[in-house]
């Protein structure tokens, strides 16, 4: 009878339903990375237009891009060239994705010729295949240069169109989070954050939890939903809850997005050895639900990976956002124009319409075909110059900066006249704009005494009394004699060397 039975067993499959593949130099150096460090039932792929970077990959699944047009020696920081590259091998990349493939991530580093040329058309494919695309690309830092930074935007530009979310990784924040690292080090912190934005949407998935995030619950968060903001964080401790989820909303990967507004939130969190307890989850929801406003919609698990110990990690995803330009919320408004009248100038005064029809125009019933269609490229360039202002804020020039830094407030210039319009210029000039909009830090500030913050040297009894007698007071007195007239007397009546 057992031998009746039949079998049930889903079929094992090798390829798994979540592909990675990373686009370009800098999508490939992620992949490889991620590679390294063993994402859970996930597939790696590299496609590049360098022949050479694809063979030291230690990633199985290559793929070769233009292979007879750039003839394996990339496309030169030409995105064009990267675009015919990707089409001339889409059969190549088709194959690989038609291995039950339900969700694939693009990651490309946007600015060069490859990544910001191909991977757009790489994401298109994929999302008219029906499979859940998800975006996730790097914008340049500033020292990359203007060329390559303008073309990174263009890249993003395409890439919102052909991916159902988009994850936007700012490397100048890296840059103001970690310092002046090492060149090295500094990519290696954009691949990482990389590694870190697939492997928390990606385990969410497929690590096995007490209460289950499910690929239809990710599918329900991030399809059709639009540029996304993510954060994931560590911490332990008897608050480890509610710090690691503070910490996540201060995550790189927001690039300093707020995610109030958000309609749909994944939350997903993972102990170790330590199991998460029931006040914690709770004051986890509380918190995403405070920030985000009771009309979001909280989707929720946790998993379990011992690696952890007694650690929490949480990784949180916002999506469905009512404006797609959510790159950082300092975003120039456009003044509206005003024309201004001089009270002081005569003029002719005029008579307005004196009535609403008297005012209405006529219509010429004559068609002028030679008059065609004008596109205004200003309003095009405003708002690309905008969304680069968004994520690089202006730098102070490196003459003033040099000025500001070799100021140095000591006890001489406390005795000058104009220090007080110095001091505070110092200061002004010293905060950057973030530390002035950030309330923890002025309120940082007016916890510190003035004496302090300028250094004044208020115990130092030496210093004051030198400071007190370099201030020589005059003995010369102005009088009024009603003979001689104004007089300058050498005795002043008021001071006298013997104090009574």
């Amino acid at each position: 009878m057992s031998e009746e039975l039949m079998n049930f067993d889903m079929p094992q499959s090798e390829s798994s339903i979540i592909k990675v593949i990373g686009v370009g130099g800098g999508g490939s150096n992620a992949v490889n990375y991620m590679y390294g460090l063993g994402i859970k039932d996930v597939n790696f792929v590299v496609c590049n237009t360098d022949a050479q970077a694809l063979e030291s990959s230690p990633v199985p699944v290559k793929i070769q891009l233009g292979e007879s047009l750039t003839e394996g020696r990339g496309a030169g920081n030409k995105p064009d060239k990267g675009r015919e590259s990707a089409i001339e091998n889409l059969e190549d990349v088709v194959s690989v994705l038609n291995e039950n493939t339900k969700m694939v991530f693009v990651t490309a580093g946007m600015g060069g010729g490859t990544g910001t040329g191909a991977a757009p058309i790489i994401a298109k494919t994929a999302k008219e295949m029906g499979i859940l695309t998800v975006g996730i690309v790097t914008i340049p830092f500033r020292f990359e240069g203007k060329l390559r930074i303008n073309q990174a935007l263009d890249g993003i530009a395409e890439m919102e169109k052909n991916v159902d979310s988009l994850l936007i990784i700012n490397n100048e924040r890296l840059r103001e989070m970690f310092g002046d690292l090492k060149l090295s080090n500094a990519f290696s912190k954009a691949d990482d954050v990389l590694a870190t934005a697939a492997k928390g949407i990606a385990e969410i998935i497929t690590v096995h939890g007490y209460i289950n995030v499910d690929f239809a619950d990710v599918e329900t968060v991030m399809k059709e939903s639009g540029v996304a903001v993510m954060g994931s964080a560590y911490a332990e401790g008897e608050t480890r809850a509610l710090d690691a989820i503070q910490a996540s909303l201060e995550s790189p990967l927001l690039n300093n997005n707020e995610i109030q507004g958000a309609r749909n939130i994944l939350l997903n969190i993972t102990s170790g050895i330590d199991e998460v307890t029931m006040d914690e989850v709770g004051e986890v929801t509380d918190y995403v639900q405070e920030v985000v406003g009771d009309n979001a919609s909280i989707i929720w698990g946790t998993g379990t990976d011992e690696t952890l110990g007694k650690q929490v990690c949480v990784t949180i995803i916002a999506t469905g956002f009512v404006s797609e330009q959510l790159i950082e919320h300092r975003v120039k408004k456009n003044q509206d124009k005003v024309t201004r009248f001089s009270l002081d100038e005569e003029g002719e005064i005029t008579a307005g319409p004196s009535s609403v029809e008297d005012s209405v125009p006529e219509l010429s019933s004559e068609i002028n075909e030679e008059r065609g269609r004008v596109i205004d490229f200003d309003t095009v360039d405003q708002k690309k110059q905008e969304r680069m202002d968004s994520f690089y804020q202006p730098v102070v020039p490196q003459s003033r900066k040099s000025e500001v830094d070799h100021f140095n407030p000591s006890a001489d210039n406390f005795i000058d006249e104009g220090f007080e319009a110095a001091g505070a210029s110092y200061y002004k000039a010293k905060m950057s704009q973030e530390e002035m909009e950030d309330e923890r830090y002025i309120e940082q500030i007016e916890n510190v005494p003035a004496y302090k913050r300028r250094q004044m040297p208020v115990g130092d009894q030496q210093a004051n009394t030198r400071i007190s007698q370099e201030k020589k007071v005059s003995r010369f007195s102005l009088s009024d004699d009603p003979k001689n007239g104004p007089q300058i007397s050498k005795d002043n009546p008021y001071l006298h060397d013997n104090v009574d």
